[in-house]
Formats: structure tokens, sequence, C-alpha cells
């Protein structure tokens, strides 16, 4: 385990993995060649990475290509909330459902290539990646559930994800969060990138897809201009346990992405970006939120989820008209029983300046979901 969390930190390619050389080399290109020293290893290994998975992509193209085109993907439900709210413990409930697909972690990581590649070597991928993600321990594996916005990293170079790889680009990436600074031909690309990754997911599985990615909490339009008919489920938690925990991911995970010199283990580095990067997804969800047709969008507490996980996930159910509850209920139980262990991290308060400072800032969402401050 240690020695596989210190090639990751060191040398692992994360979200790069499955990047074609066309792909990295525009993601280059974008951020000037700029690579720091430190990490030159980690793009010499994105480099090589990239040669065979440009091959690979170039035959499945020739092999799925036509299929992958016809496919139509159908409505699908989309989970909303800030990074560290409860969107990963809310996607795993709802992918027990087998109603329902998924994208898994191998492919959000080769999403140019899973169709031919995964059969043969994701379990290759699973002996060799950790397996507790590094912020926390839920458990990581090539067959669990993973966020769409990953496979954006490597499949377009346009996701906010790539905002920790490319720390001196923040700007630039953030922009994913919110489509609204976007040129008409960067949200052309986006679209046509992520209606691929999700006809793809439905060509092999013939399934809706159920899909968790927190970026989605900011384009509310974009998604419903592509998936008129798509369903929402929302899920919030008290404004300063999601700091604390964002700020830890940011400091723990955030080394496995870096191309760029930035110190995260700087709290007021981290502060800054984590308070105006929640503000702002979060003035796109309040802005666009109204949208969303009546009967489509159901909120849910973390508080509420932690509590009764089985309970609330029915209301969900009853609330969106998904298919009937009964016939998932045994086996959600079964598995809210399978994670009764499960530990979750203890952070330490938070100075009061730096409440006073959260509450202010993030003041419509105390007020909306009726958080102490």
């Amino acid at each position: 385990m240690r020695l596989r969390d210190a090639f990751f930190r060191n040398l692992g390619t994360n979200a790069f993995a499955g990047v074609t050389l066309g792909n990295w080399l525009r993601m280059l290109r974008d951020n000037r060649f700029s690579i720091d020293a430190p990490y030159w290893p980690r793009a010499a290994m994105i480099t090589l990475g990239a040669m065979p998975n440009t091959l690979v992509a170039f035959a499945e193209q020739c092999w799925y290509g036509r299929a992958i085109d016809r496919t139509r993907v159908e409505p699908p439900l989309f989970i909303l909330g800030a990074w560290r709210s409860g969107t990963t413990h809310l996607h795993n409930l709802l992918a027990v459902d087998d109603r329902f697909a998924y994208p898994n972690f191998y492919q959000i990581t080769y999403p140019r290539t899973f169709l031919l590649s995964e059969r043969g070597t994701a379990w290759l991928i699973d002996l060799c990646i950790p397996k507790q993600r590094p912020m926390d321990a839920v458990k990581l594996g090539v067959n669990e559930p993973q966020e769409e916005d990953f496979a954006m990293c490597s499949l377009s170079g346009q996701s906010s994800l790539l905002a920790m790889a490319f720390p001196r680009n923040v700007a630039f990436y953030k922009r994913f969060m919110r489509m609204a600074e976007l040129s008409p031909a960067d949200l052309a690309h986006w679209k046509t990138s992520y209606q691929f990754f999700l006809k793809k997911l439905t060509y092999k599985y013939r399934r809706p897809l159920v899909l968790k990615s927190p970026s989605n909490t900011g384009r509310i339009k974009t998604l419903l201009e592509m998936f008129p008919e798509a369903k929402f489920v929302h899920i919030h938690r008290h404004p300063y346990d999601v700091f604390r925990s964002a700020r830890h991911t940011l400091s723990t995970a955030g080394p496995w992405w870096q191309l760029q010199r930035t110190n995260y283990q700087d709290d007021d580095v981290i502060n800054e970006q984590l308070i105006r990067q929640t503000k702002s997804l979060y003035n796109g969800y309040f802005a666009e939120r109204a949208r969303i047709p009546a009967g489509r969008l159901h909120d849910v507490a973390f508080e509420d989820l932690e509590r009764d996980p089985v309970g609330q996930v029915k209301c969900i159910y009853e609330s969106l008209n998904l298919p009937d509850f009964r016939d998932v209920e045994q086996r959600l139980s079964a598995y809210v029983d399978s994670i009764a262990d499960y530990k979750k991290n203890v952070f330490p308060e938070l100075p009061a300046d730096l409440r006073k400072r959260l509450h202010n800032e993030w003041r419509q969402c105390f007020d909306e979901w009726g958080y102490a401050a």
C-alpha cells in the first residue's frame, strides 16, 4: 500500500493515464508547455502512455465508431452537490440498483479505449492502484463508481479538475464549472466530448446512467440543453464540514495530480481557492436551478442520508418517479450493512475568523438549508 501511494504521489499519471497523444499535446499547449522540473518524470510517463493509447483509440473508433454514433443516451439521473458534500456516498447507494449503469474507475481513466481494452487489462490496473482514496477510506477499485468529469480530463482537456495539475492556470480550467464563460467553439467541443463518453457507456450497458460530478452543479442549463428529460438529485451538507473535508482532500489528493508547483500545504492558498470555487459553483446552481421542471429535482441533506440511507433513497425514488424501489430495497439494505464500520475523517474546528468569512461568502447555502453559523 505504501509503495503504491508513493508511486501515485510521485509518478502516477492519474486522470492522464488514458490520454491520447493529440489531446496531451493540446493540454501542454494550453499551459505553454510549462511543466516544473520535479514533475518531468510524471510528464514523461504520460507521454509514453499516450502513444499506445492513441493506437488503441484509433482501433476502437474504427471498430465501434458507427455503433456509438447511432446510440441514444437515455435521460440520465444527475447527482449534484459540492465536492465533499456526500455525492460519492449517494452515488454508491444509487449504483446498487442494476437497472441503472454508471462509469467505473477504469472507464473514466481510459475513456477513449475502454470498449476494447477493459476486459483484457482492467485486472492489471486493479492490481496497481491503491485500495483506498488518498483523502478518505472510500474503496478504490476498477469497478467502483466514479465521476465522469474525470474522463473529460483526458478526453477533451476540459475539466475544472485539471486545475490541480496546472495550478498556475486555475482561471482557465475553472471556466468548465460554469459554461457561460466558454466560447461557442469550446462549449460545442465540451458537449461533443461529454455526449461521446455517455454514448459509449450507454452502448456498453443499454441502461440509463446515474452520474455524479460536482462540477455539474453549476452547469444545469447546459445539461438540460443536452438531456431535456434528465432528472436531478442534489445533496447538501453543513458548509463548515464541506470546507474542512475539501481542504483535506486538496492537500492529500492534490499531489497525485501536480505537474506544476503549488503549496497544497499552505492553508491560506487552499482556503482562498476553495472559497472562490464553491461560491462560483453555487452561484451557478442557484441561478439555473429554476430551469429544472417540477418533479425532476429532489434535495437531500447529507445528515439525513447518513442517519437513514435506505429511507432517504426511497424518498428519492418516489419523488423522482424512478423504478419500483421495492425491487432494490433488499440489496440496498445489504450494501448499507456492508459499510456499517466505515469511519469518517475527523477534523479540528475552524477558527472563528474563518467561520465568519465562510458564512459571509457562502451565506446563501447557510440560509437555503438552515445551517447554523
